[in-house]
């Protein structure tokens, strides 16, 4: 997996990420720069799926224009 780099409107994201898993809170989703890994580690944590499966779902929540 290449590192993971989030951008645009951190809020949109963040939303979208609770939509998906109604588990995340905003504790879990507090994003640092250069701390990626340690995000989808609480994600990952929080809601049980596979690393990957979290990374995805960044990936598919910052790139969604419909927004």
């Amino acid at each position: 997996m290449t590192t993971l780099e989030i951008k645009g409107d951190w809020n949109i994201t963040k939303g979208k990420l609770k939509q998906k898993w109604a588990k995340l809170t905003d504790d879990d989703l507090q994003f640092v720069a250069g701390k990626q890994e340690e995000l989808i580690g609480r994600i990952q944590k929080r809601t049980g799926e596979t690393r990957e499966a979290v990374a995805k779902a960044l990936k598919e929540s910052e790139s969604c224009s419909c927004c």
